[in-house]
């Protein structure tokens, strides 16, 4: 069993008798501390100068150092490798811990377990459509920004399957009806919507109501974008963006933008990084779902009523800082961004 550690004031006791030039003996009968310990004291003192406890190394690490340099070398080769893998791989050299001791060691050299971001798969073609767009836009002006009119069409589901809510609750009662989310096969539904929005604020939103075509999409244009470019006050020097749906690239929907004189901004396929709009379905389906509404009509109520509440400054934030945005795509040669 180790012997009680003696305390500073009495190491330090040690020292200046030794300095007023007593003997270990005499200071061992004086302190009342065995003689052995009365020369490990002032022989640390002598070495080091001080009677404060140095730093320990702990209990010698289970894992060797090539070990542990191929642990982190596997996991950043292959970031998807789960822990059980990285496990298996060391117990495979004789190395065998816990999968904690394994976390610590890559926490150690920075790297983190986190939920892997979804992001369209991107051909070669996508990226290098991507970069020139952004390589070409980059030296565009704010105010050339300010007059475009972004737009897009997404899907927002009754019961989100990715809508996380926490409760406080106690152990045993996690499917307590007040502790549990209701959900339905297949999402309960979901309704399909058209919005558009600019750095002045949102515009329209509109429900689509079945199969969207060529016609059904001019419609919404007809009655939805020229409003919303109005009460934007986006003027007649308006930038209309949307993606390369069929349907939007039609030659009909074409001729329609041609004889109402509206610019339409050549648009990169597979490119929701490059579209602002994608962060406000962010924010949107989170708020809708945050309402709770329990069937499809309130679920288009709640969905336009949150839009109409999206702030300007929110608005004219992304759009101000959509340079930025470009960058990011020419850092990442056309791939993915935190956009």
């Amino acid at each position: 069993m180790k012997n009680k550690e003696h305390n500073r004031q009495v190491r330090d006791t040690v020292v200046k008798k030794f300095k007023a030039g007593f003997g270990y003996k005499n200071i061992s009968q004086a302190l009342n501390i065995p003689r052995s310990t009365v020369q490990a004291i002032i022989l640390k003192w002598k070495e080091y100068q001080t009677t404060a406890n140095l730093p320990r190394p702990g209990r010698p690490s289970k894992l060797s150092a090539h070990t542990r340099r191929r642990l982190i070398r596997d996991a950043a080769k292959r970031p998807m490798i789960t822990l059980d893998d990285l496990q298996r791989s060391t117990t495979e050299v004789g190395d065998s811990v816990h999968r904690t001791t394994i976390s610590r060691i890559l926490h150690k050299s920075g790297l983190y377990g986190r939920v892997a971001r979804r992001k369209p798969f991107l051909k070669d073609i996508h990226k290098k459509c991507c970069l020139k767009f952004a390589t070409s836009h980059l030296g565009d002006t704010p105010n050339m920004w300010k007059k475009v009119l972004w737009s897009d069409e997404t899907k927002i589901e009754l019961f989100g399957n990715n809508a996380k809510r926490y409760v406080w609750r106690k152990s045993n009662t996690a499917h307590h009806p007040e502790h549990t989310i209701p959900t339905v096969k297949h999402g309960g539904g979901s309704i399909m919507v058209w919005a558009c929005f600019s750095s002045a604020g949102t515009g329209k939103m509109v429900k689509i109501d079945g199969k969207m075509d060529g016609a059904k999409y001019r419609t919404i244009l007809e009655e939805n974008m020229m409003e919303s470019a109005k009460d934007l006050r986006l003027g007649r020097r308006l930038v209309f963006q949307q993606d390369n749906d069929p349907k939007h690239k039609a030659k009909s929907t074409m001729e329609w933008f041609k004889n109402k004189h509206i610019q339409v901004l050549e648009w990169p396929s597979q490119s929701p990084d490059l579209n602002p709009i994608e962060n406000l379905w962010k924010e949107l389906k989170t708020a809708v779902h945050k309402c709770s509404p329990s069937n499809l009509t309130e679920l288009e109520l709640f969905c336009k009523e949150e839009w109409e509440k999206m702030s300007i400054s929110r608005c004219a934030k992304l759009i101000e800082t959509y340079p930025k945005r470009l960058t990011a795509v020419i850092t990442a040669k056309g791939g993915a961004t935190k956009y």
